[in-house]
């Protein structure tokens, strides 16, 4: 298994930042996958989810903290799985993994996300 995570920057608050994580050596299309973060000095936190039927169909959902301004999907196609996190706030400020379980455990390289003014 191999996750691969970009698009991590350093942003303004308010402001919109998408990442991506490019998995492969699995089926990508059948798996659940999420996406974790860890801010500093503190432990691995669920973010998001994007839950397979095992037939292409897949059900996304969010921790109730970033409800309503992060979008989790996923292109099958491509193996790749998206977080669009908008109305970002400083304390979105973590490093970002892609995962295939909610605890983090399989989880790819990180990518960093700073929001600050």
């Amino acid at each position: 298994v191999q996750l691969m995570e970009s698009g991590g920057d350093w942003v303004q608050p308010g402001e919109t930042l998408t990442l991506s994580c490019l998995g492969s050596g699995f089926t990508f299309s059948s798996v659940d996958m999420n996406w974790v973060r860890q801010a500093p000095g503190t432990g691995l936190e669920w973010v998001a989810g994007s839950i397979s039927d095992g037939r292409l169909t897949y059900r996304p959902n969010c921790a109730d903290s970033v409800k309503g301004r992060f979008t989790n999907s996923r292109d099958s196609a491509r193996n790749t799985l998206y977080l669009e996190m908008r109305q970002l706030r400083p304390s979105a400020t973590a490093v970002y993994y892609c995962a295939t379980d909610r605890l983090g455990t399989v989880r790819g390289q990180r990518t960093p996300v700073t929001v600050s003014s």
